[in-house]
């Protein structure tokens, strides 16, 4: 059975690749497909196949697909562009006749109004339109959102977003990864939706107080405007379309869009989440 990871260049496509070799699938039925692929000599020493791969390029899809029985369609990093990415691969995995795409879609993508689910949406969408037999990994948000800005966090001595007293059900990308293979070695999983979060939800001043705890330096929360918060994000270099993205996505958390209560995740890696606890302390530790 051959297993395609797109994006396996990435944080995440790394972790589901880790987490399929743990669960059994032998090395050389799991193609990593990506852009990068010098990052991948790791795995390509352990005996997976490497194929370089462009969402934008619908001939090194089609050659990364190329006897395909299941495929996890990463979702695309470049925001405005991505339903198109998805498209070619959508249709490369018809082509090839796949017996299962996994997809990589956001929270509570049906009923959320955030900007950052609507080409998840579009997505679902092309997906139940082409015919593939599909499942959607609908991810929360990973705690690395919050743990890699560590630095910056303990410099400002504060949190700043604009989520309110909204609480948000992430988990550490290495358990989305875990449930990722969970799902493409498993049978029976065509039409299946997983609603895949944290088990325990935790709003910005919780975020802070762990920081306080894990580092000893007094962290709070600084709670803003949408529009104040879009403007400091750009104000540090993020671009001023993405900076108004995340700040929609925390109103998104104000109003409860990412809060997971299905149990989706735990069921699926056979233990209980990564902790935001656990998470900073590692993320303090490492600092």
């Amino acid at each position: 059975m051959s297993i395609v990871v797109t994006g396996a260049t990435g944080q995440l496509g790394r972790h589901v690749l880790e987490a399929l070799l743990e669960r059994g699938v032998a090395a050389g039925n799991i193609v990593a497909a990506g852009r990068s692929v010098e990052k991948l000599a790791d795995f390509v020493e352990r005996g997976v196949r490497v194929q370089p791969m462009d969402y934008a390029d619908a001939g090194s899809v089609a050659a990364a697909l190329k006897g395909a029985r299941r495929v996890l369609l990463i979702s695309g990093s470049e925001v405005g562009q991505r339903v198109d990415q998805h498209r070619t691969v959508i249709e490369a995995a018809k082509a090839e006749g796949v017996e299962l795409l996994a997809y990589t879609s956001i929270a509570n993508a049906d009923t959320t109004s955030m900007l950052l689910a609507d080409e998840h949406k579009a997505t679902e969408a092309l997906l139940r339109e082409s015919g593939v037999p599909f499942v959607l990994l609908r991810n929360g948000w990973y705690l690395e959102n919050y743990t890699e800005q560590l630095p910056g966090t303990l410099a400002q001595g504060a949190v700043a977003g604009s989520a309110g007293d909204g609480k948000v059900s992430g988990a550490a990308r290495a358990d989305y990864a875990q449930a990722a293979a969970a799902v493409l070695v498993a049978d029976g999983q065509s039409g299946k939706v997983y609603e895949l979060g944290g088990d325990e939800a935790f709003s910005m001043a919780d975020l802070a107080a762990e920081i306080s705890a894990a580092t000893g330096k007094a962290v709070s929360y600084n709670d803003l405007p949408a529009g104040d918060y879009a403007e400091l994000l750009a104000s540090v270099g993020v671009p001023e379309a993405f900076a108004e993205i995340l700040a929609d996505s925390d109103m998104g958390i104000a109003r409860g869009d990412l809060l997971v209560s299905t149990g989706d995740l735990r069921r699926l890696i056979g233990r209980p989440t990564t902790s935001l606890g656990q998470a900073v302390r590692a993320a303090a530790a490492a600092a």
